[in-house]
């Protein structure tokens, strides 16, 4: 049954004057970084949710990591938080990872769990604190070096709840010479990737509040600055998508934060509320990719930190679907998109896309997953394969913490 359908969409591309066969090496060169977080034991403001199985450090992350990347073969870094995942020898963790067929990818700073950080880490009206924050991001820094990450990724959760509370422009101006410092001392050939969020834990403002702002932000550092995009990090109704295509045509879009949402920043697993929205993202993002005249370098990063689901069914749930968009994206018949758009013809223009997020690709994906040694079906296979039972077995009783041992 799977290669009949195969061969059907093979049929289908081949009518819209699709490679089949490049399209499948395209899916075989996706690469989606999970986050160390996501594996870990993690709740809302009114509590921890504990499961078994969770990581309880980070060589349990970086197993369960490798586990998503050994059921899914598109995983194959994993993203570190500082200081959740330091360790007193980088050598070693790094070793840990390639031993679990990973790499270490992005390195993310925390500047807002201390309580020195209440009003602020680099828009605090103390110097001191402000100080604190920028050592923060040279230790990350320094752990780039060490790691051989590419990625400093930056979020803040600066802001305030009244008005009043502060200087919103000196605020502003605290965070250009913060971030300024930090800038100068990347490495060359890594990136700085400055992510936005529309609200919370700041009611009343957030320091870094929309695209625009990291957009000034990173425009104002230099070529090794560019935006990271959080799908929940917007208000309702917010075009994606639109965002997307502006800045990868200002050749600012730097990464993604996969998830998704219903109400707010939700976490939820990408593409379990809205899928169309996902795939026109993807559309963008492809349409750039197979554009000869479009520059991209595009990291694509998971964040989610699920409180109910398992953990690494999760992720390998969320990896998939994102390989599944990337997929019905690739199908889209851009020849024939093209000419209805020059024509004016809305609705042959939309039911093109409509056409490609309606196409059958499980049959292309399980073709693909067997060319590369994998089972066809991810999340069953991880079913079958009794790890979650072993990691219950061997973690229930481990207090959570950090560093490398078990």
């Amino acid at each position: 049954m799977s290669n009949e359908g195969y061969e059907r969409l093979a049929g289908q591309l081949g009518a819209r004057s699709i490679d089949i066969n490049d399209v499948k090496a395209r899916l075989k060169r996706q690469a989606i970084e999970t986050p160390s977080w996501g594996y870990a034991d993690s709740g809302t403001r009114f509590g921890v949710f504990t499961q078994p199985g969770a990581a309880k450090n980070l060589a349990h992350k970086f197993e369960d990591a490798g586990t998503v990347h050994k059921f899914t073969g598109i995983a194959p870094s994993v993203a570190l938080h500082i200081p959740w995942d330091k360790v007193d020898d980088w050598s070693e963790a790094k070793q840990m990872a390639e031993a679990n067929g990973l790499v270490i990818g992005a390195i993310n700073p925390n500047v807002f769990q201390d309580p020195v950080y209440k009003y602020g880490s680099f828009a605090s009206h103390e110097a001191d604190i402000r100080k604190k924050a920028v050592d923060r991001h040279l230790e990350c820094v320094d752990i780039m070096k060490a790691t051989g990450s590419d990625i400093l990724s930056l979020w803040y959760a600066d802001g305030t709840n009244y008005p009043g509370q502060a200087d919103l422009r000196k605020r502003k101006q605290w965070f250009e010479a913060c971030l300024a410092e930090v800038y100068a001392a990347l490495p060359s050939g890594t990136r700085m990737l400055i992510e936005y969020k529309l609200f919370e834990p700041g009611f009343y403002h957030t320091d870094i509040a929309d695209w625009g702002m990291a957009l000034t932000f990173a425009n104002k550092l230099g070529d090794q600055a560019q935006v990271l995009v959080d799908l929940g990090h917007h208000a309702h109704g917010v075009n994606i998508e639109h965002i997307v295509a502006f800045l990868i045509d200002e050749g600012r879009l730097g990464g993604f934060h996969f998830n998704d949402r219903r109400y707010a920043d939700d976490d939820l697993t990408v593409g379990s509320s809205n899928p169309y929205q996902l795939f026109l993202i993807y559309d963008q993002l492809t349409a750039a990719e197979l554009d000869p005249d479009t520059e991209t370098d595009i990291a694509y990063m998971v964040d989610q930190s699920h409180n109910l689901k398992p953990k690494v069914e999760a992720m390998i749930q969320t990896v998939v679907m994102c390989q599944r968009m990337y997929a019905k994206a690739l199908t889209v018949d851009r020849t024939l998109l093209a000419k209805y758009q020059e024509a004016g013809d809305i609705v042959g223009a939309e039911e093109c896309l409509v056409a490609a997020f309606n196409t059958d690709v499980e049959p292309l994906l399980a073709v693909v997953r067997e060319e590369m040694g994998l089972d066809p079906d991810p999340i069953t296979a991880y079913r079958r394969s009794g790890i979650l039972a072993q990691a219950e077995k061997e973690r229930a009783n481990i207090r959570g913490g950090g560093g490398l041992g078990a």
